[in-house]
């Protein structure tokens, strides 16, 4: 199994997973994440190549786990570099068809559908991609569709609903919050009223390997990560105040949305459940999770 983006947030969780699993597992890219130095290295910038064919007979995957996308916080939404990851992932889809792949799954998000359904489900939300972000993943997706359809790969497209967990960007919601429990940060405002479809960042990576691994019994096509469960902001604050031992309302008094913002942004996974994934872990074990694991 040949694994891109292994060093970002989720790509970490995914390797941990493959790990348990005892996978053969390599890793294509520039390097190897810390703890995980005992994997195969493919070593290649993904954006800077041209021609990957010659990478992926050295690797001889007959799996492609495709998570590598520009993904810095506050600055992705907009980046131009969007442009340069469709085509990579395209260059690199084809080539791996070319070389004989069999099976691939690719990371999309919950910003290729119309927001404003607010209950979002694969078979007929209607997709209306957000920002450029949005609007690159769905032109990768439908590209990558064909292509794979014509090169006789099987690909997996996982619509992802805000993952959270350890290792999380620090400058997240989530992890913001809990630096103002901690007392290190000044309070902020956050969209109290709103709900979302938050998911275990491990219970992501899971469905993300779980899908890949179910390709060979017939399972491709678009499959919504998430937890299908409309968590309540306000409810996340409260909560990781409590695990704090902090007060929450310096937060909650400063409730505030911005200009956009929708008030229910929640996925369906009842498609992915068909396949056999299945959560381990509730929101309030994962934010527990979360809280222990940040310094």
């Amino acid at each position: 199994m040949l694994v891109t983006g292994a060093s970002g947030y989720l790509g970490r969780h995914v390797l941990q997973r493959l790990r348990l699993r005892g996978a053969e597992v390599a890793v294509l890219g520039r390097r190897l994440p810390e703890g995980f130095e005992d994997l195969e290295l493919v070593q290649a910038d993904l954006l800077a190549t041209q021609d990957f064919a010659p990478l992926l007979k050295e690797a001889g995957a007959s799996h492609l786990l495709h998570l590598a996308w520009y993904a810095e916080y506050g600055k992705y939404w907009a980046s131009p570099l969007n442009l340069r990851w469709v085509d990579a992932t395209l260059r690199l889809l084809q080539a791996f068809g070319e070389t004989g792949g069999k099976h691939a799954f690719a990371a999309g998000t919950c910003a290729e559908y119309d927001w404003s359904y607010g209950y979002l489900r694969e078979e007929n939300t209607p997709l209306l991609p957000q920002g450029l972000y949005g609007t690159a993943k769905d032109a990768a997706r439908r590209l990558a569709t064909a292509l794979c359809a014509a090169q006789g790969v099987s690909l997996a497209w996982g619509h992802v609903f805000y993952p959270f967990g350890p290792g999380e960007a620090p400058k997240r919601m989530l992890p913001s919050l809990i630096e103002v429990f901690r007392g290190r940060a000044p309070a902020f405002g956050v969209n109290t009223s709103a709900f979302r479809g938050m998911l275990p960042v491990p219970d992501a990576a899971e469905a993300f390997v779980h899908l890949l691994a179910e390709g060979s019994n017939g399972v491709s096509g678009r499959f919504n990560i998430c937890s299908g469960q409309p968590a309540s902001i306000e409810d996340v604050v409260r909560t990781l105040a409590r695990l704090c031992d902090a007060d929450p309302n310096p937060v909650l008094a400063l409730a505030s949305a911005r200009a956009g913002d929708p008030p229910m942004l929640v996925g369906d996974n009842t498609r992915l459940l068909a396949t056999g994934w299945r959560p381990t872990q509730t929101l309030a074990q994962g934010l527990a999770a979360q809280v222990a694991a940040q310094p």
